[in-house]
């Protein structure tokens, strides 16, 4: 079994990685939401990532990883696998550098997240069909080219880098009683549970995963990383398998207090509604994160809750799909339907 993370040391670590970081990466807002606030009783904050450098949180694992490399070794290139919001955030982080990147991507991977990888300079080579296939791939044509590979989660460097996230909460938002947070290979939720289980002990981290491809929460279950299919998800950012090393298995094991599934549907009804009332755009995976806050309302009712909004990376023809079957129920539901 995989030994308990030293908090205090991964805590320290995280605060070093802000000062890393700082002026390299937003400071993103925590803003109180009065649609989610009202409807569920209670002071909901979201912290949003969706604003970050290229829509997504993991440019902070990303640039945090490249710093803690060489000019040598980031002149010789990197290598990432990426369902697409990790690979954008490394080739952007490549070209503030000068380093160079090959992101390696499943065949299932969102053309507008791989369009924008090749946008900020990276080679992108289409490999696998689930995540972990993927991963294994480009870890190996690393090792083969004496490069550097860097994990989307499988990597301490990159959760210290998630991780800044929460230092950013806390000293945002004081206390709160609860944090949601949506988990593929546990990155983001354990960088984040490593500080505030420090900055804020009494806060309950709140595991959020689409239940097409619940892996982290399945392992966490049976004590071990298990493998099993993940059916196709409106997350496309947290589906596939994990490795069976993960670092991140016993941060998640030990650090977060609860796991929520939720369906295709409910991301989809967050997806809408995060459009329509607070006017941006967001990505399933950050949608999961709302739409388990959302199943678990009652028993937040008069607290302060915090959601990390992960990113907004959604393709135009996914977000007309969920816009148009919000509109076909609407219409089944109100009798308008032809």
């Amino acid at each position: 079994m995989q030994a308990t993370p030293d908090l205090t040391a991964l805590s320290t670590a995280i605060v070093a990685a802000r000062e890393r970081l700082r002026g390299h990466v937003r400071e993103t807002p925590l803003e109180r939401s009065l649609p989610l606030s009202e409807r569920l009783g209670a002071d909901i904050f979201l912290k949003l990532e969706n604003l970050q450098h290229t829509g997504s949180f993991k440019v902070r694992g990303a640039l945090h990883k490249l710093l803690c490399l060489t000019p040598e070794q980031r002149s010789r290139g990197v290598v990432a696998a990426s369902s697409g919001n990790h690979g954008a955030g490394l080739a952007w982080s490549c070209r503030e550098l000068d380093g160079r990147a090959i992101i390696y991507v499943p065949v299932h991977a969102s053309p507008t997240k791989v369009a924008m990888i090749r946008r900020y300079g990276a080679e992108v080579r289409v490999f696998g069909r689930d995540g972990l296939d993927t991963e294994q791939h480009a870890r190996a044509a690393a090792d083969a080219e004496g490069q550097t590979y860097v994990s989307p989660y499988n990597d301490l460097d990159v959760v210290r880098g998630q991780g800044t996230i929460g230092v950013e909460m806390a000293e945002q938002a004081g206390t709160l009683d609860a944090v949601y947070v949506a988990v593929g290979g546990g990155g983001l939720i354990g960088g984040i549970a490593a500080y505030l289980k420090r900055a804020m002990p009494s806060a309950r981290i709140v595991g959020a995963l689409p239940a097409n491809s619940p892996v982290m929460a399945e392992s966490v279950k049976a004590g071990r990383i298990v493998v099993r299919e993940s059916f196709p998800t409106l997350s496309d950012g947290t589906a596939g398998g994990i490795e069976a090393d993960a670092v991140t298995f016993p941060i998640c094991r030990d650090l977060v207090d609860e796991w929520a599934l939720v369906s295709e549907q409910e991301i989809a009804r967050s997806m809408r509604r995060f459009v329509d009332e607070h006017h941006m755009l967001i990505e399933g995976a950050a949608a999961v994160a709302i739409a388990a806050l959302e199943r678990n309302a009652a028993r937040h009712r008069g607290q302060r809750v915090g959601v990390v909004v992960c990113g907004a990376n959604v393709s135009m023809e996914t977000l007309e799909q969920v816009l148009r079957d919000g509109r076909a129920a609407d219409s089944v539901a109100t009798g308008h339907h032809r």
